[in-house]
Order: C-alpha cells, then sequence, then structure tokens
C-alpha cells in the first residue's frame, strides 16, 4: 500500500519535492526484467546507416512498453486531482454504526481522496462548468470504505436505465464529435426530474474556484447498521473548512485559456506549502419509521433531505497533507467503488445507488484489469485473502500454494458469520413490474425552493449561464426548457424567455 500520510507539516521554506537532486546516482540502468542495459540512445544496426535488428531487445522492450503506457481513460471524471491525507473522529457516532474506523473519538484513518470533472475528457480544463466527482478512499482495518461523491447534494436522474444516457448527451455528439447543446437540452427536458441538478449546474455553484473551495455529498442515502443491528439512514456530508468560493463564469472561461490546469494546480501547491485543506464530515441521520416516511423519497436522488428537519451532526474531518509522489501510480490507477464498503455501512434500496454498486467497478474491471485491487493505491491495509487467482497482471504471488476453492479441508479462508449476525432482518415484498416514474409536482418543488433562495446576483447570473447556453439550440427545444421552467418558476421562465427573444422573437 502507498504509505500512510504523516501528519507533521512540512517546512513551507523547504525546497519543493517536485524539484529533482541534480547529480543524483539512480542507480545502473536495466531492461524490465533486470539486466543491465550498456547504451539507451545508439540502436542495434547493421552498418551505420543499416537497418535496426529485431534482437535489439532493450528498444524493443521500450517501444512496446511505450505503446502500452495510456491505460483507457475513465468514461467519466477521466481529469483529476488527487492527495494523501487522513481522516480523524471528532464526535461519537458509535450509537449509529459498528464501522470501526468511526468506533471512538480521536481515531484516525489514512485515507486518499481524488476530484475531478465529471464528463470531460482528460485534457480538458479543469474549469469548465460541469459537476465535480468528491472521491474518498479511507483504508480501514476492515478493508477499504469508498465514498464516491459529488459536489452537489443531488444527481441528475433517479432511474438507473438512465444512467447511461444521463453521459451520452453531454460527451461528443456522433457525426461531428462536437459537444452539443441541442443534445445536451432535448435530454433533460424530456427528463424535468433533472433540472435540480442542472440549476446548480449553471449557477455559480457549477465553476467551483478549484477543489479546495467546494463541499463533498453522498448524494444518495446510505445505511449505517450499529452493533446491536439496529438501522439508520444516513446522508453524507462533506464541507470544505476553506469556505465555498466559486466562479463567475467569465472568470472560468478566461482562466480555462490561461492556466487549464487551475484547480489541479491549487490542490497541489497549497499542500505543498503546508496550506493542508480540511473538510468536516457531518452526518442528515434519520430512523427506518421516518426514511420511509418523509414527506419527499429519501432514495431519490434527485432531492434533498431539508437541514430545518434533519440538521447536520458533526462526525469528524478529513485533512489532506501529502501529494502524489507518481501521478499515474496513484491518482490515475486509483479506482473508487460504491460496492467497497465495511461492516457497519450499507447499500440503500436507491436505485441509481443500486446501479453504481455494479457499474463501478465494472469499469475498473475493464480499464485497470482483473487485479487492480492489488494496485498498491488500491490495496487495504491488511492483504486480501480470498479464493479469486490468477487473471492479467497478476503481479503477486498468486497466494502461493494455498488453496482457491470453499469450503476445503486444508486451512483455506473461510468467512465469519458473525460480522453481520446482528444485523437485523429488512423486509422487501412487492409485485414484480416495470414502474414509470413520470414528472410530477414534487419535482419541481425543490429546484423552486433553489431558486427563490438565491439573492437577485447569483439568480442573475444563474438565468444568464442557462440562457446563454440555451440559445444556441434549436427553437423547439427552447420552448420546451421555458416549458420546464415555468413549472419551476414563472418568474424564472420570463427571464430567460427575454433573454432567447433577443435572439429567436418567434420563440
Amino acid at each position: 500500500m502507498i504509505p500512510p500520510p504523516k501528519d507533521v507539516k512540512q517546512d513551507p521554506n523547504a525546497a519543493s519535492s517536485t524539484e529533482l537532486p541534480r547529480d543524483a546516482d539512480w542507480g545502473q540502468m536495466t531492461t524490465s526484467f533486470g539486466a543491465p542495459v550498456a547504451d539507451d540512445i545508439p540502436p542495434l544496426t547493421v552498418g551505420e546507416r543499416g537497418p535496426i535488428l529485431l534482437q535489439d531487445f532493450h528498444l524493443i522492450d521500450k517501444l512496446a512498453h511505450f505503446d502500452r503506457e495510456r491505460v483507457p481513460e475513465r468514461v467519466v471524471h477521466a481529469k483529476g486531482a488527487g492527495a494523501h491525507g487522513y481522516f480523524e473522529v471528532t464526535k461519537d457516532v458509535s450509537h449509529l454504526t459498528s464501522a470501526k474506523f468511526l468506533s471512538q473519538v480521536g481515531k484516525r484513518t489514512p485515507m486518499f481522496a481524488r476530484f475531478s470533472t465529471v464528463i470531460p475528457e482528460s485534457g480538458s480544463a479543469d474549469t469548465v462548468r460541469n459537476p465535480r466527482g468528491f472521491a474518498l478512499k479511507f483504508y480501514t482495518e476492515d478493508g477499504n470504505f469508498d465514498m464516491v461523491g459529488n459536489n452537489t447534494p443531488v444527481f441528475f436522474d433517479n432511474v438507473l436505465a438512465s444512467f447511461v444516457d444521463i453521459i451520452h448527451p453531454q460527451k461528443r455528439d456522433p457525426r461531428t464529435h462536437l459537444f452539443s447543446p441541442d443534445m445536451f437540452w432535448d435530454k433533460f427536458t424530456l427528463r424535468p426530474v433533472s433540472f435540480h441538478q442542472l440549476l446548480i449546474q449553471f449557477s455559480n455553484r457549477g465553476t467551483p474556484d478549484g477543489f479546495r473551495h467546494m463541499h463533498g455529498f453522498s448524494s444518495h442515502t446510505y445505511k449505517l447498521i450499529n452493533s446491536e443491528g439496529v438501522p439508520h439512514y444516513v446522508k453524507w456530508h462533506f464541507r470544505t473548512d476553506q469556505g465555498i468560493k466559486n466562479l463567475k463564469a467569465d472568470e472560468a472561461v478566461e482562466l480555462a485559456g490561461k492556466d487549464p490546469d487551475y484547480a489541479t494546480r491549487d490542490l497541489f501547491d497549497s499542500i505543498e506549502r503546508g496550506d493542508y485543506p480540511s473538510w468536516t464530515l457531518y452526518f442528515q441521520v434519520l430512523t427506518e419509521e421516518e426514511a420511509y416516511n418523509y414527506k419527499y423519497d429519501v432514495f431519490d436522488v434527485t432531492k434533498v433531505i431539508s437541514k430545518k428537519d434533519y440538521p447536520l451532526q458533526e462526525v469528524g474531518r478529513f485533512v489532506l497533507n501529502r501529494n502524489p509522489e507518481n501521478y499515474f501510480a496513484e491518482v490515475e490507477q486509483a479506482a473508487f467503488a460504491p460496492s467497497h464498503m465495511v461492516p457497519g455501512i450499507a447499500p440503500s434500496p436507491d436505485p441509481l445507488l443500486q446501479g453504481r454498486l455494479f457499474s463501478y467497478t465494472d469499469a475498473h474491471l475493464h480499464r485497470l484489469g482483473p487485479n487492480y485491487s492489488l494496485l498498491p493505491i488500491n490495496s487495504p491495509i491488511k492483504p486480501a485473502n480470498n479464493t479469486m487467482r490468477d487473471g492479467a497482471m497478476m503481479f503477486t504471488d498468486n497466494y502461493g500454494r494455498k488453496t482457491n476453492y470453499y469450503p476445503n479441508s486444508f486451512g483455506g479462508p473461510h468467512p465469519d458469520r458473525t460480522i453481520y449476525e446482528g444485523e437485523k432482518d429488512w423486509f422487501v415484498s412487492g409485485k414484480v413490474g416495470r414502474y414509470r416514474k413520470d414528472a410530477c409536482e414534487k419535482d419541481y418543488e425543490q429546484p423552486r425552493a433553489l431558486y427563490r433562495l438565491l439573492d437577485k446576483t447569483e439568480q442573475q447570473d444563474l438565468v444568464d449561464n442557462l440562457a446563454k447556453d440555451v440559445s444556441i439550440t434549436q427553437p423547439f427545444i427552447q420552448k420546451r426548457v421555458l416549458e420546464v421552467l415555468g413549472r419551476i418558476d414563472e418568474e424564472f421562465r420570463s427571464r430567460v424567455e427575454a433573454f432567447l427573444r433577443k435572439k429567436n422573437p418567434d420563440i
């Protein structure tokens, strides 16, 4: 595993760790199989100008590795930055969960965080208008726990089948290979439930001022189970201790040209100078009865739970205090999945979360291979112990002579049935069917409240940002946008319509 973080602050006057020592002796160069290399530059040729010989293994070895250096980039969250740190419990939550890393005040757990844009490719600008990924890996004594969230408390859709089609219209047009506002707004006006997320995205929170100045959210509701088997349903909130800061639209565009890696640079530089960013974790906690009787479906990821109804309860904080030594090994190969849970934390019936439990792990198996869990950045503190063997890039001893089946008579790994004995059974029943979730009045209530919560300046920024993007779509799509906005707030609709009519009086 990557070494645990250091809690001691670095000397801000010390030389940056990115500065390589001059004239350092890094030792004998070898091939990838350890044989010494006599000369790295000139190839083995027939005469000074003759053809290269295939027997020049070092050259072939070097070229073959170079051809394969880029693993497929993530389908989403392709561009990101990461850092190491620790999580410390500051309030007793043992009555809520038996998770060991949350078991006592003062307990510290090493962790790794990765922040990212969601839709754009790896080479895109950090300041594009987009949600931001907020992925955390906790290296606990019971295995790794991953919290894979965003900087928004809601998501675009609440139906699993829409998960794929949420992404496609935000990617490139299959014909032009350009980003298409027509595709974007066509999809989301046909799914009005997405407008809660869209209003956040087109507000100034859609362009946060770097990664240090944004909150993180589980978005989904999770289940916590205490040592007596009693469940609670919980939303996770990671609130930045640096304070929220956002960019205006023109500032974000300017930075995209001047410094497209603005957020990545800001995070790295702040840690390098000893100004360690931190976030405080809070829970919103509901009993099982409260969760199933709340005025909104708490398992609908397009909805929030009011903090007036269920105030935030402090849990702990995490601090990022060490930059990666190698971006590819630690940030690019870091693989987060909501299915990576530990005893005391469990999924909820949220249908979108249920789909992500499969999809994320499946994506890592494709992108990094079947043994991605053995990579140092992904491996747990306590080595895994199971019957899974072989597969591409098995770079450990493959469990040696240990048996690879269960049950067996030769001392192989065995499950511990006591771990979940205390978990309360939960009853599920119903008629099998395809249950449509068409837009209803409740889908407009929270976007309406969000719009009216904004001050006049923030409202105007939202109107301008949204209308500018919609104005380059086809007229029928613009009309459909206005129809949805009218259901949210008539004044909001009229302000956007006034902007659109300047370009197209026939709207």
